[in-house]
């Protein structure tokens, strides 16, 4: 007697796989052009409302210091350089934590947030309003949204194969982590770069400085700081900038000293070193 359904082959299951992987693609393609188009749409409070899930754990770490004041104080000479459409209903603002990393990022909420590692890193004024100016290169191209989204999308194309509503219900738990672990791509990091060039020659009329804190950086092959987890390359990133600066032919003149009150935090690390 025939037997009228024969084990499935090989063959066919590799077959039914593809086409599940196939579907799953193309919705998860379809999901994030749709979200990437939708971002745009999202007015700046619904954004400010995102960060309000995650900042205030920044807040709770700030310091408000002389140093502070005085990134807010750069952070706004570069605010007046941004294209009218990249400021409307914006209020851009930094916090300041006093620790050793070394890293700058970008929350939703028009937030910065700089750590005195960093500072400690860095030689001239220029060098501080390039990195500053590369954070509001996210905000100019939402970044941090479009990353949030795409995560979600996963998520959601995930949950709706694997028939789990309850992964779709923990969407909103989602976003306060996908907020505070973003990472952006190498395409993102270099428009945000390209952004805060434009804005320190805007400012200065000159691009010294753009390149110098990744070019040491590059030169410490075994360094593990957080800007290296969240950043690309700095050697790629001084080259591609580099070039940028010679095909725009931008003149190269005087870097501003860092000002006095963030001088006197790279002395005080200084004298921490000679004096442990």
């Amino acid at each position: 007697m025939t037997d009228r359904n024969p084990p499935t082959s090989n063959r066919q299951l590799l077959i039914i796989l593809g086409i599940f992987l196939g579907l799953g693609c193309l919705l998860l393609w379809g999901t994030i052009k749709l979200l990437d188009g939708l971002i745009l749409l999202i007015p700046p409070e619904l954004e400010q409302r995102l960060g309000a899930l995650v900042i205030p754990a920044y807040e709770r770490l700030a310091e408000s210091s002389p140093a502070q004041d005085t990134v807010n104080q750069l952070l706004d000479r570069l605010e007046t350089k941004l294209p009218k459409e990249k400021n409307i209903d914006r209020n851009y603002r930094l916090l300041y934590i006093p620790d050793d990393t070394i890293n700058a990022l970008a929350l939703p909420g028009d937030t910065i947030i700089v750590y005195r590692g960093l500072i400690q890193q860095l030689e001239s004024e220029n060098e501080l309003m390039m990195i500053l100016g590369h954070e509001l290169g996210h905000f100019a191209h939402r970044d941090h949204l479009r990353g949030i989204g795409r995560g979600l999308a996963l998520q959601f194309v995930v949950s709706v194969f694997a028939g789990d509503t309850g992964g779709l219900a923990n969407l909103a738990a989602a976003i306060a982590s996908n907020l505070s672990k973003a990472q952006f791509s190498r395409n993102q990091e270099a428009q945000a770069d390209e952004f805060g060039l434009q804005l320190l020659v805007s400012h200065y009329g000159h691009a010294a400085g753009a390149t110098d804190f990744f070019q040491r950086l590059a030169k410490q092959p075994h360094l593990d700081i957080a800007l290296l987890a969240t950043h690309p390359a700095p050697g790629d990133r001084s080259i591609t900038l580099t070039r940028t600066i010679a095909q725009r032919r931008y003149l190269m003149q005087e870097r501003s000293p860092l000002p006095a009150t963030l001088k006197a935090m790279d002395n005080q690390r200084l004298n921490n070193s000679l004096n442990p």
